[in-house]
C-alpha cells in the first residue's frame, strides 16, 4: 500500500474533483483534494504529494501563483503539476490566457473539459507508470 502513489487534486469545482478522485483512485492512486490554491499548498506543505492536478481559475490564490510558488521552491520544484484550466484563446474576458499557461512550469497543461481519462494518462506519463 505505501507504494501507492499520492496525488493532489487542487479545484475550486467539488463535483469535478470528486470525478477526478474516483478515476485515480480506480487506477490505483490515493488522491488528496483540496478546494483553493491556499489550501493546496498547505496540503503540499504538510505531505507533498507525487504529483498535483491543478486548476488555474480558482479563489484565493490562482493555480498559475501556485505552480510559480512551488516550482520556485527547491524542495518542491520536482513535483510534477498538471495544470487544468477552461481558459481558450477565444477567451478574451479573463486576466488569463492559454499563453500563461504554457509559459508556467508546469509539467503538463490540459484545457477544460479535460477528460477524467486525460488526466490520468498525464500523470501516469509524468510518473513513468
Amino acid at each position: 500500500m505505501s507504494d501507492k502513489k499520492r496525488i493532489l487534486v487542487v479545484d475550486d469545482e467539488p463535483d469535478f474533483c470528486s470525478i477526478v478522485q474516483g478515476n485515480l483512485e480506480k487506477e490505483g492512486f490515493e488522491v488528496e483534494v483540496a478546494y483553493d490554491g491556499v489550501q493546496g499548498l498547505e496540503k503540499v506543505h504538510a505531505n507533498p504529494p507525487d504529483a498535483i492536478v491543478l486548476d488555474v481559475m480558482m479563489p484565493e490564490k490562482d493555480g498559475y501563483a501556485v505552480c510559480k510558488e512551488l516550482k520556485s521552491d527547491q524542495k518542491y520544484a520536482d513535483i510534477p503539476i498538471v495544470m487544468l484550466t477552461a481558459v481558450a484563446s477565444h477567451v478574451s474576458s479573463t486576466r488569463y490566457s492559454h499563453y500563461d499557461g504554457m509559459s508556467m512550469e508546469a509539467d503538463d497543461y490540459l484545457p477544460k473539459p479535460a477528460s477524467a481519462e486525460e488526466i490520468t494518462e498525464s500523470l501516469k506519463g509524468l510518473l513513468n507508470l
